[in-house]
């Protein structure tokens, strides 16, 4: 078979249109037959009447460097690919990838932002916002045309009548005083010679909406909704036209009379001028708007995938509680909208009521606190076909007041929302349990994922807590290709950082409860500056990450240098340390029964070492030795503060223990290994660890010769453990252990949701040892391939999409002997490491094995 390449991925992007970078990296992946190996790449690039090949020695072909020179703003590249084997074979031209680059230049925009042009009182938190359009005629036909747009607030476009795009909740949520996102939008379909019109929905979003904690925060950003659009269009012609907001536009009360992340939406039918977003429409009685200031110098161009509904849900159960009310459960709890439709039967007003569970038969609602969470459908004439805009749930269960009509005459389903991530990562096992439960992993990272990684999508939070991505980043690196979403918010974690004087607890940060404010640092938490951006390296392949981010990493490290000072102990200030032991009572989370300070310093020496380590790659060698120095003497310091002369520590938790092997911090650690398994088997095999700890103890203990206790955690059934959850009911991770208590009531704590990922990150360790797929070179370049048959499974199957291709590891136990076969694409090598096995070394294609048993 000849090499085939497959079309240039452009960064991190599924749909290079607008891109925010003059020179984007490429890559791509290619089948051929196993013994092929890559000596050169050349590529193609088409830039208007000229075309330019680049040909490149070596094996890269992930997020290789752009060859040609800069994109100016607004133009378009064709991009192709072909391969050369170190055999002489050349493969054919790759299929082309189009490329276009966005407004690159803040003085690339003409429009000027607009608002609604009457009065509103800005302590109103009902508000209610507007809509937006302008009628304009085109002299020929279209033969391209780009819309450019963003907003104060969150917005939806139509042109002609028509949406623009599939996007929710554009432009999303930035550090908007510095970042905000602009999208790109080929509109070249919806014009047409003639008249035109456009038209947007606003909504308050994260920009004017009551957010946060205890009530919220009103007018976090700014107290007017205001959107800026630029239509670029080019005419058969040969002539162009601009068209973009400004004077000229109208504005009018919209149908949504209520729009609001955490209580609901509130629409009104009656209220729809029809065909208000179409040409020809009267708009006579809508109001001239007021122009809006944009700081045009903070506009940029995503880095990641957008929102969208990327699944619908059918109900599996609705029933009539009452003479005007169904119960609706989807099966699964997730994060989304519902949509309803009817052609008859429908009364004036509708209301749909949102629960992660019910208790005693009716919708539980004490964990939303402030988020009421409930959606209004005013003005029906009998029929309805709709959906909120600008809000966002996160249940199981819909109840539905207000409808009289016959059940089946109701279409219902549940619109599942998040960021439009690939999804890269599947595992399956022959325990069911253990299924359901990477299922819930996976879910509750969909339902988080929702333009920052928040840590749950129903109560009135959802914020972008730090500590819980950097924990879980490794498990959801595999799941997803989350690269793009992850860059995006490191991006701003380092602005938030540089304004505060440190990482924040949350990002963005909003005004928070007194806990929070002022912000200080915290271990764990802040470490995300430094652990993540390796993590997207180790996965990805990407050093511009590392590099993009090193001068916050660096900044955090020299904070905890400074705060630990001499002593190398970080034994001073706020610290969350084991956030959510099990052992924590419901009313304060962090107290955990290990030492706040030694989790704090475990984790700098990690960082520090992690530091040096990112230095070295990016060739900062001063840089490099001064922070492994800096990460040896705090490794010593922490054996002299919390290590015993027998080689075990002095605050003997499984979370402590599980830090101190993780991140090499004992001389002994096999010694800790068979202490840390100790404890475990004390408790039952159930888990004794909090946010810290969970990513880490099984890993500490298969690390140390303890893999069947391992196995024991993991399979545990009673309460504290993951499989609990499972058994009862959960089809999302829980942000507690005993969310739901073994008597079937919730748990009494304030802070209890039922759709939270971090203590999900078990699901890495899953990946790497029961799937058997880990990365030895980042990207997966090098891949080591060692499952385990542990506890009373029989056979699992793991598939990871890397950077180079598919990479597979399947098991089997049958008839006294030990099956796998694993599979490499081109470009990668790898080791097989298999009880029983010698070590293999293997290159592309697929290998099998038998192992007696």
């Amino acid at each position: 078979m000849a090499p085939r390449p497959s079309a240039p991925t452009v960064e991190h992007l599924s749909e290079p249109l607008g891109i925010g970078t003059a020179t984007p990296r490429l890559g791509w992946t290619t089948q051929a037959e196993p013994a092929w190996r890559q000596a050169a790449y050349e590529l193609q690039i088409e830039r208007g009447r000229q075309t330019g090949h680049f040909t490149v020695a070596g094996a890269d072909q992930v997020l290789v460097p752009w060859p040609d020179a800069p994109l100016a703003s607004r133009e378009q590249a064709h991009v192709r690919v072909r391969v050369t084997g170190e055999d002489g074979s050349v493969s054919p031209w790759s299929p082309a990838t189009v490329l276009e680059a966005g407004l690159l230049h803040a003085l690339d925009w003409s429009a000027a932002g607009v608002r609604p042009g009457w009065t509103e009182d800005a302590s109103d938190s009902e508000r209610r916002p507007p809509q937006f359009r302008r009628g304009f005629s085109l002299p020929a036909a279209v033969t391209r045309a780009r819309l450019y747009v963003t907003a104060h607030g969150v917005y939806e476009v139509e042109i002609n009548g028509s949406r623009v795009g599939r996007e929710a909740l554009n432009p999303g949520w930035t550090v908007y005083q510095q970042r905000l996102r602009y999208h790109t939008y080929d509109i070249t379909d919806q014009l047409r010679e003639g008249e035109n019109a456009i038209g947007a929905w606003m909504g308050d979003g994260w920009w004017r909406g009551r957010y946060g904690f205890h009530g919220g925060t009103l007018n976090i950003y700014g107290t007017d909704i205001a959107l800026l659009a630029q239509l670029e269009i080019d005419l058969a012609d040969g002539t162009s036209l601009r068209i973009g907001t400004d004077a000229d536009w109208s504005a009018h009360p919209s149908p949504v009379l209520h729009s609001s992340l955490y209580v609901g939406e509130t629409y009104d039918a009656a209220a729809l001028s029809p065909g208000w977003s179409s040409p020809g429409f009267d708009d006579s009685a809508w109001k001239p708007v007021a122009i809006a200031e944009f700081a045009t110098g903070t506009l940029v161009a995503p880095d990641g995938p957008p929102v969208r509904c990327t699944e619908d849900l059918r109900p599996v159960s609705v029933g009539r509680t009452g003479p005007d009310t169904l119960l609706v459960d989807f099966g699964q709890n997730f994060a989304g909208r519902v949509h309803l439709a009817a052609d008859r039967g429908v009364d004036p007003e509708l209301s749909i009521h949102h629960a992660e569970l019910l208790q005693d038969g009716a919708l539980f609602t004490r964990n939303l606190r402030g988020a009421t969470s409930v959606d209004r459908y005013l003005g029906s004439d009998g029929s309805i076909d709709w959906e909120p805009r600008f809000t966002i749930h996160g249940f199981r269960y819909a109840e539905i007041r207000g409808y009289r009509g016959e059940i089946d005459q109701l279409r219902i389903t549940g619109r599942v929302y998040h960021s439009d991530m690939r999804r890269t990562g599947w595992l399956e096992t022959s325990h069911d349990g253990l299924n359901r439960l990477h299922e819930n992993v996976r879910w509750s990272m969909r339902s988080n994922f929702v333009d920052v990684p928040t840590d749950c999508p129903q109560r009135d939070e959802r914020l972008g807590w730090t500590g819980d991505l950097q924990v879980f980043a490794p498990t959801g690196s595999y799941l997803y290709d989350l690269s793009g979403f992850v860059t995006s918010w490191l991006r701003d974690v380092e602005v938030e950082q540089q304004r505060f004087g440190t990482v924040p607890w949350y990002v963005p940060v909003i005004p928070g409860a007194p806990q929070w404010t002022p912000i200080n640092p915290g271990a764990v938490w802040g470490d995300v500056a430094v652990l993540t951006p390796w993590t997207l390296y180790e996965r990805f392949g990407d050093t511009g990450v590392l590099e993009n981010q090193y001068a916050s990493a660096r900044a955090w490290v020299d904070q905890v240098e400074r705060l630990a000072g001499p002593s190398r102990l970080w034994n001073s200030g706020m610290q969350l340390g084991d956030w959510l032991d099990p052992a924590a009572p419901p009313e304060d989370p962090t107290l955990a029964l290990t030492d706040p300070y030694l989790v704090a310093t475990a984790y700098f020496a990690w960082s520090a070492q992690r530091l040096s380590q990112t230095a070295a790659v990016l060739g900062r060698g001063d840089d490099a030795e001064r922070y492994g120095r800096l990460a040896r003497e705090v490794r010593t310091a922490f054996g002299a503060e919390w290590g015993r002369s027998d080689g075990l520590l002095t605050n003997g938790t499984q979370t402590g223990y599980a830090l101190a092997i993780a991140f090499d911090l004992l001389d002994d650690p096999e010694r800790a290994g068979a202490e840390l398994a100790a404890l475990v088997r004390a408790r039952g095999n159930r888990v004794g660890a909090g946010f810290a700890g969970v990513n880490l103890v099984a890993d500490a203990l298969s690390r140390t010769g303890q893999l069947e206790t391992a196995f024991d955690l993991l399979l545990e059934e009673r309460t504290p453990s993951w499989l609990s959850m499972v058994g009862k009911g959960a089809t999302t991770m829980w942000e507690r252990w005993d969310s739901l208590l073994d008597d079937g009531t919730v748990n009494p704590g304030e802070m209890n949701s039922f759709n939270h990922y971090a203590l999900g990150s078990i699901a890495d360790w899953m990946h790497r040892v029961i799937g058997g797929i880990e990365p030895l070179e980042p990207g997966y370049r090098r891949i080591r391939f060692a499952p385990v048959p542990g506890g009373d499974l029989t056979g699992a199957r793991a598939r990871h999409d890397s950077p180079y291709g598919t990479i597979e590891c399947v098991w089997t136990r049958v008839d006294g002997s030990l099956d796998v076969s694993v599979t490499l694409p081109i470009g990668t090598t790898g080791v097989v490491e298999v009880a029983g096995l010698q070590r293999r070394e293997v290159g592309p294609g697929t290998h099998l094995f038998t192992i007696p048993q």
